[in-house]
């Protein structure tokens, strides 16, 4: 079943785009239902209440910069550097959340580019010597890298367009009622592929209602509730300036397992337990008296082993069940 998502004021900082209506998208994939909603950006910084906003963090392949600033200590001669972010060349400059890091055209000893200033204010204007520079600013995951040359003869003036949009990624199950956001995480993956020809994942693990600042572009949304197989995909589109809001729909049920002596008797402690497909696909081990996962719905065959003897069962269920699977010991 797809749904459309009802979406509460939300913002990434200084956008200025039309107000017009932007139609609503829906897509489907499998069992998992998807609601595409667009909305402009609206020009404040403010976070909607009740949603988390992404903190500025780097890549997972890139090196983690101190949050202080580094400003480098320019001598006689050197040159004015103002400059400025936008997320749209119509847009106000951003006035927060942005990190600058300049980098000196030249290797060190490690075969890169020399770091000579990260700063964190909106618009900086930065001494530096002449010569020629990498300037990176980022928003959240969305960034730009532009080559620059400073003279020293004059200050110069850089705008730097992001061409950035949000992306909130909303739970919901297949009744209509909301997910736990505690048991889902998401990765983003761009539409740009690596020497394998997969994926480029951009974000791990986020969570539901997080505000994600991503360049304008496609992506695949990996949705996992739970810790086993209860997992939703779908492809987005980012715009430039706005909001995009995706409700995805997951069909799970909530298993519990149990090893028993008889059934309806207390669970055992100390089993470990293996849970696999009819085909012999595993998907998850665990272990303890009382172990809970979200499955997707199917066939599956559970294992539980205890005090060196195994005992199984197989079992099915359907997206919205609640199930107790007892295993009696013979």
């Amino acid at each position: 079943m797809t749904h459309t998502a009802s979406v509460p004021n939300a913002s990434v900082p200084n956008a200025s785009v039309p107000t017009a209506a932007v139609p609503a998208r829906a897509a489907r994939l499998g069992a998992a239902g998807l609601a595409l909603c667009l909305v402009p950006l609206l020009a404040t910084a403010q976070t909607p209440p009740g949603w988390q906003t992404e903190t500025n963090q780097p890549r997972a392949n890139t090196t983690i910069i101190p949050r202080t600033s580094i400003v480098p200590k320019a001598g006689a001669g050197a040159g004015q550097v103002s400059l400025a972010a936008f997320l749209t060349d119509e847009s106000q400059a951003i006035q927060q959340g942005l990190v600058w890091r300049v980098f000196r055209e030249k290797t060190g000893g490690d075969g890169k580019n020399v770091l000579v200033s990260t700063v964190r204010d909106a618009s900086p204007t930065l001494q530096l010597e002449p010569g020629v520079y990498y300037v990176n600013v980022a928003l959240g995951r969305a960034n730009l890298t532009r080559k620059i040359t400073v003279s020293g003869e004059q200050p110069l003036q850089e705008r730097f367009v992001l061409n950035a949009g949000g992306l909130r990624v909303v739970p919901v199950l297949v009744n209509g009622e909301a997910a736990d956001g505690r048991a889902i995480s998401y990765d983003v993956q761009s539409d740009e592929r690596d020497q394998h020809g997969q994926r480029i994942k951009v974000v791990s693990g986020a969570k539901a209602g997080l505000v994600l600042r991503l360049n304008a572009g496609i992506y695949s949304v990996v949705s996992t509730y739970g810790d086993a197989n209860a997992v939703a995909r779908a492809d987005v589109t980012v715009e430039a300036g706005k909001l995009t809001e995706v409700t995805v729909t997951h069909a799970a049920a909530k298993v519990t397992f149990k090893l028993v002596t008889r059934r309806g008797g207390d669970a055992i402690a100390g089993t470990q337990w293996t849970l696999a497909t009819p085909q012999g696909e595993q998907i998850r081990e665990s272990a303890g008296a009382l172990p809970t996962h979200f499955l997707a719905p199917g066939a599956y065959v559970v294992s539980a082993k205890h005090a060196g003897r195994l005992y199984q069962r197989e079992f099915s269920v359907k997206s919205g069940d609640v199930a107790f699977i007892e295993v009696v010991m013979p």
